[in-house]
């Protein structure tokens, strides 16, 4: 049963990506956004900013990494919706495949894709002037919570794409998770932010990854930082799972 989990999803996957290489503008629109965001900050309004940083890219980089991953999954959603209303999910009902199968192939066809756009928005950061003395195993631990935080927001993703009943509905979920970050510790210190602006910033899910990366980036102590962002992750990631499926199933049902 495992096995045949794995085959399908494989060979679905295949399909989908199949259609972001036919549609590459698909990964070009979800980068501009993140990349006009950094230089808009960066140059335009990085002298006025105090972050206590000597460069304003190396404080601000973390930040636009998770907007783009906000922005990328809302391709998941609305290919999702495209493929319920196609009639495509039926067809695949007929057939003997893992009923799973199907929402873990756009899954991890939104991971493929997000991790491309996250890897043009650091090249381009790296341009601006972005540098990072951390080892390899922080850049890796940099990986691991941008793809928890990825996955976490796809299965968010699955849930509207699956019950939306237009194609913008599908995708405009995204739009307050584009802007969370905002309200965090992405642009400016929580602690410049009046009373009540802080206590959301500090206590929202964005804040803690955003500080972790941060941290893992300019080589100092993560603290209970990355433990409260993986605490958020895989929560967000459970939950939204367990609702998509849940969706899932009663709609083909």
């Amino acid at each position: 049963m495992t096995k045949h989990f794995f085959a399908d999803t494989a060979l679905l996957l295949g399909r989908s990506l199949r259609h972001i290489a036919r549609s590459v503008d698909t990964v070009v629109t979800t980068t501009i956004m993140p990349i006009a965001f950094m230089l808009l900050f960066v140059y335009v309004f990085g002298g006025a900013i105090e972050s206590g940083s000597d460069s304003y890219v190396q404080y601000l980089l973390p930040g636009i990494l998770l907007i783009t991953v906000a922005s990328g999954i809302a391709y998941t959603a609305f290919r999702l919706f495209l493929d319920m209303k196609s009639g495509i999910f039926e067809r695949f009902q007929s057939m003997p495949i893992a009923r799973s199968s199907v929402l873990w192939a756009h899954v991890l066809t939104s991971l493929v894709a997000n991790l491309i756009s996250l890897a043009v928005v650091v090249l381009v950061a790296l341009l601006m002037g972005f540098r990072s003395g951390a080892s390899p195993l922080a850049w890796l631990a940099v990986l691991g919570i941008l793809t928890l935080f990825t996955l976490a927001l796809t299965w968010v993703a699955v849930i509207p794409g699956l019950s939306a009943e237009t194609a913008d509905g599908a995708s405009a979920f995204s739009y307050p998770l584009i802007f969370l970050p905002f309200i965090s510790s992405a642009f400016v210190p929580t602690d410049t932010m009046p009373g009540p602006l802080r206590a959301f910033a500090d206590h929202q899910p964005v804040t803690s990854i955003i500080d972790t990366v941060r941290a893992l980036f300019a080589e100092q102590p993560v603290g209970t930082d990355i433990w409260i962002a993986l605490a958020w992750c895989l929560g967000i990631l459970a939950l939204a799972y367990l609702f998509a499926m849940r969706t899932y199933r009663r709609k083909i049902s």
